[in-house]
């Protein structure tokens, strides 16, 4: 298994990029996971010596470009093909690696997702899923979370889709609740949006979807899998980990339900619907956040969930 990591991209980076990739080492003495690691030589010179001792562990592809965290997605991916984000690209299209994660310009991982492996062939849009603390002390997933501010009702359907499967394949729940993010729990509620998605997802029989829920029950364990906009999924996820940071620089409130919502215990965000894995990182992560991605990404190949996806959607699931 061979795993492309961007370690330009962040805020942080190399330094926490290449200090994740030591943890992970050291954690996985026995895994036989090769990683890909694709950045500036003389700005990783400084650190690299930390993964002396796993140098048969990972390959180092010079990327002499950089794109930066304010640059035009599209504009930036197409006129830097030496950058570490179109390399890594590059090479996930080709085959060479089997995953690709970074935390460097948002746009432009997404920009060259949809260039180089591109959408599966069915799914309209592909979406963003953020696991979001349950009270019970386990996860439930939220999507789409940013990717997608503007949806129309056929959008959510397959997002509640993607997530039944993700919620199978990653965490094996065989049979995960479906909810529909909206303002009251009953089926008249919501805009537009709300209203017109409802129905149809009570028509999609291969998924258990249980009606509405509200923003109260997010953090609850009454569906595993929450659908929504991106615009509102986003702003509840930065919530969420606003809670965590205010919390922890206050030093006030210690327990493992609050530890939940650092988003550093997952390290990113996978993109679901796309041909290949690919992971979206936090700009401000540091060597934890990319130490847990990287097991993210193991468990996202080997769960076969991209052929589940493939297979699902090769064919049409409503009755």
């Amino acid at each position: 298994m061979k795993i492309g990591l961007d370690i330009m991209g962040g805020d942080f980076a190399p330094a926490e990029s290449i200090k994740g990739v030591q943890l992970y080492f050291e954690q996985n003495p026995d895994c036989s996971v090769h990683l890909v690691l694709y950045g500036n030589s003389e700005a990783a010179a400084p650190y690299m010596s930390l993964l002396e001792p796993f140098h048969e562990r990972f390959t180092f592809i010079e990327s002499g470009e950089e794109i930066g965290m304010h640059e035009h997605p599209t504009k930036a991916f197409r006129e830097k093909p030496n950058s570490s984000i179109a390399k890594g690209f590059t090479m996930l299209h080709k085959g060479e690696v089997d995953a690709f994660i970074s935390a460097g310009n948002t746009g432009a991982m997404l920009v060259g997702a949809m260039y180089s492996v591109k959408a599966i062939d069915g799914i309209i849009r592909p979406c963003i899923v953020s696991p979001v603390p349950s009270i019970d002390g386990k996860y439930n997933f939220l999507l789409d979370v940013g990717l997608n501010a503007d949806c129309k009702p056929e959008h959510l359907v397959q997002f509640a889709q993607l997530g039944s499967l993700y919620a199978k394949h990653m965490l094996g729940i065989e049979n995960p609740k479906v909810a529909l993010l909206n303002i009251g729990e009953e089926e008249s509620k919501g805009n537009l949006l709300a209203q017109a998605t409802y129905p149809l997802l009570k028509e999609q029989t291969s998924i258990n979807f249980i009606g509405n829920v509200e923003g109260r029950d997010v953090f609850l364990n009454k569906a595993q899998v929450i659908v929504c906009e991106g615009f509102v999924g986003n702003i509840i996820l930065k919530m969420a980990e606003s809670v965590y940071e205010i919390f922890r620089e206050g030093n006030e409130v210690s327990s493992p339900f609050l530890d939940n919502f650092n988003f550093e215990n997952y390290g990113g965000l996978p993109v679901l619907g796309l041909n290949k894995p690919v992971l979206i990182m936090h700009g401000i992560s540091h060597a934890n956040a990319f130490n847990n991605i990287i097991g993210v990404a193991t468990k996202f190949i080997s769960s076969n969930l991209i052929d589940a996806f493939k297979d699902y959607f090769k064919q049409p699931v409503t009755e």
